[in-house]
């Protein structure tokens, strides 16, 4: 009998989306793969999501736009990216021939913009599922992120899911006052799933300059520094719904990543990690298999949620 037979399933089923591993780069942290593609084949990974993508080109925020902080790094990126049309005829394409599922990130500025993107994306047959990105400012309503607010967050993900025909799973900001109210919203509002957390708020001031450090002022927390509020986030949001949850937010290793697991998160994505070691993500596979036979874990089922 050969070894590969005790070997612990790594597979997961994510809303429909059959995974080979439960390890994925979060949104911005992987642009669309190209670059990371050099270092290994990108089929190894659970599956790719790519950065946030808008209906028009955009530049994003003026620089500088990062730095590293205590526990992690602050971004003030803006969302710069080729737009929805250049996505879908050029990074797409590419990604689609490395044989892994594609998870597009969609952000818009109003909730026609929404519509449109993930439209353009769902109908494009290039792409497994859509992360919505609900931290963006919703223009329509004096600048209020559209997460913050289960009503207008419910009513964003019911115009959007009319346009979606694959897995759609809305990646929730962790700067409100109840993430349970949020998720749940989400859920009303015909979400496949959940992905969390996205960046808290934070600052940096320059001691010489007396000034913020980055050009817009503020900027997303990530980094080992917001974990715990993530796995804690990811084990209130496993109370309340019924669907899938992929957790993000420092992890660095294949123990962070199992830590979201008995939260009761089905996946993971990682972010920062990726900047200092292009290798994390295949790193944290590893660790998770060498985890689970350590431990005598057959399958991730045993113990996702096992903390809960």
């Amino acid at each position: 009998m050969s070894h590969t037979t005790n070997k612990p399933n790594l597979a997961v089923e994510l809303a429909g989306l059959h995974l080979k591993n439960p390890v994925m780069p979060a949104s911005g942290c992987f642009g669309f793969g190209r670059e990371y593609g050099e270092y290994y084949h990108l089929n190894q990974l659970g599956a790719v999501v790519v950065k946030a993508t808008t209906l028009h080109p955009r530049l994003g925020n003026p620089t500088p736009r990062v730095t590293e902080v205590t526990g992690g790094m602050l971004n003030a990126i803006g969302l710069a990216n080729p737009g929805v049309d250049k996505v879908l005829s050029s990074e797409l394409p590419w990604l689609a021939e490395r044989n892994v599922p594609i998870i597009v990130n969609a952000a818009g500025d109003t909730v026609d913009e929404y519509c449109e993107v993930v439209r353009r994306i769902s109908n494009s047959g290039l792409a497994q599922a859509i992360e919505l990105n609900v931290s963006c400012p919703n223009v329509e309503l004096g600048g209020l992120a559209f997460g913050v607010e289960p009503r207008i967050l419910k009513d964003l993900v019911a115009a959007v899911r009319k346009h979606c025909s694959i897995p759609l799973f809305v990646k929730l900001s962790p700067n409100v006052t109840s993430i349970q109210d949020l998720a749940l919203a989400a859920e009303d509002g015909g979400a496949d799933g959940i992905s969390l957390i996205n960046t808290l708020i934070g600052m940096k001031i320059d001691l010489k300059t007396r000034k913020p450090v980055l050009a817009n002022k503020r900027g997303g927390l990530s980094g080992p520094a917001v974990k715990p509020v993530a796995v804690r986030m990811v084990y209130e949001v496993a109370q309340v719904v019924q669907l899938p949850i992929i957790g993000m937010g420092g992890i660095y290793s294949g123990e962070d990543a199992v830590e979201f697991i008995m939260a009761g998160a089905a996946a993971v994505m990682v972010g920062t990690a990726n900047f200092t070691n292009p290798y994390a993500c295949l790193q944290i596979i590893k660790e998770i298999e060498e985890f689970m036979v350590r431990e005598g874990i057959k399958d991730l089922e045993e113990i996702r949620g096992c903390a809960l």
